[in-house]
């Protein structure tokens, strides 16, 4: 699983659309064909610098706002969630991009400790019903080992 870098990649999997939301959730995809980036020059055509995915395997980003988790602690723990509930799945989800999206604050006063137990878990519960819905919906695009 390769991770997304940088802020091209990030736009081109959130104009890719929506596959599954969670009440504090949204999983975006996007195809790999994605269009190439182009670098302006003083010359009259623009020509192509690189692929915004080089490597053909699974994509996986997660942007975790400020405007939903305001403490860093939160922010950090809630991606380190996704990054790790997004491997257990690694192999049911189709080769492409994708970036989940923290979409609704949790509850300050259900979780009032910024990384508790109870907030890690709550989060990785409804990451696997996120994951678990999207790959129930597309089992023929799922990826399969060996394949290019």
């Amino acid at each position: 699983m390769q991770r997304l870098k940088t802020r091209s990649q990030f736009q081109a999997v959130l104009a890719g659309g929506t596959v599954g939301r969670t009440p504090h959730f949204a999983l975006h995809r996007a195809s790999l064909e994605a269009p190439v980036v182009m670098q302006k020059s003083s010359a009259p055509a623009a020509t192509p610098v690189a692929a915004l995915f080089v490597v053909h395997d699974l994509w996986m980003g997660a942007m975790v706002p400020k405007r939903w988790a305001k403490r860093a602690v939160t922010r950090n723990a809630i991606k380190r969630q996704i990054y790790s509930v997004s491997a257990d799945f690694d192999a049911a989800l189709p080769v492409a991009a994708h970036v989940v999206r923290l979409r609704a604050s949790f509850d300050r006063k259900e979780f009032t400790s910024a990384t508790s137990d109870v907030l890690k878990a709550a989060v990785r519960h409804e990451l696997q019903q996120l994951f678990a819905g999207v790959t129930a919906r597309s089992p023929a695009t799922a990826r399969q080992d060996g394949a290019t």
